[in-house]
């Protein structure tokens, strides 16, 4: 196996420098996808790719494309790359880099499964977010016909890149946060089974959060309606693979 570590940044400087000091240790390469941010934390970025560059790659976007832009790059580097695996993690340090060993092992494990997180949530956690995420999860249980997504909001996750190879060349995916609602339930429609780790998940430790409440809700919520009548047309094959 061949894994990599990748991480989408929008304007996270301050965070960014703490994740990739806890990631170091672990000897994982790192693709870091810049997506647009401001002159700053480019900087930084960059700093980061020349001090660090045995390990860490930068790939820089001209403009913000949105989460799902920046991740769906990485991923493309790194399968152009010869990686078999990639791990996301998100930039603004909300998750335990340290469960990353976890991650690998349980992928080492199911080599053909995406290993998702499932969120441990401290006090930071808003209240309005964590409800939100329980509609969603519904939803994602809906639109699969199963409880095999634990989580489909978690940004912790690593991906069985031949799998998603396959989805890029059938599908685009979405572009901002409804991003990684769209890939997991697409990757179980096309066989791809989960396994979900249980991970501790702070709010951010910059304070920072390009989660736009009304926005990404809309988005969130037509990505559920697409993907419900999707569901439909699928509807005999999942019901076949939910029976025990």
């Amino acid at each position: 196996m061949k894994i990599c570590v990748i991480i989408p940044v929008y304007n996270h400087k301050d965070a960014i420098k703490r994740v990739v000091e806890r990631l170091k240790p672990l000897n994982l390469p790192l693709i870091l996808v810049n997506d647009g941010s401001s002159e700053p934390c480019s900087g930084v970025l960059q700093q980061i790719a020349r001090q660090q560059s045995d390990w860490v790659t930068l790939h820089e976007r001209k403009c913000n494309g949105g989460k799902g832009a920046a991740v769906t790059d990485g991923m493309l580097l790194a399968i152009k790359n010869g990686y078999s695996h990639a791990i996301q993690v998100d930039a603004d340090g909300q998750h335990n880099i340290e469960d990353i060993t976890r991650f690998v092992e349980a992928s080492k494990q199911y080599p053909e499964r995406m290993i998702l997180g499932q969120p441990k949530f401290d006090d930071s956690v808003p209240k309005k977010r964590l409800y939100g995420r329980k509609i969603t999860n519904l939803w994602i249980w809906i639109n699969t016909l199963s409880f095999a997504i634990a989580d489909g909001m978690c940004g912790f996750r690593c991906y069985p890149l031949a799998a998603i190879d396959k989805l890029l060349s059938s599908v685009t995916l979405g572009q901002g946060m409804d991003f990684d609602i769209d890939i997991v339930v697409r990757l179980y429609w096309q066989g791809v089974n989960t396994v979900n780790l249980l991970t501790k998940v702070q709010y951010p430790t910059d304070g920072v959060s390009h989660f736009k409440m009304w926005q990404d809700n809309l988005l969130i919520s037509k990505i559920h309606t697409v993907l419900f009548f999707g569901m439909l047309l699928r509807f005999p094959k999942l019901l076949v693979r939910s029976r025990p």
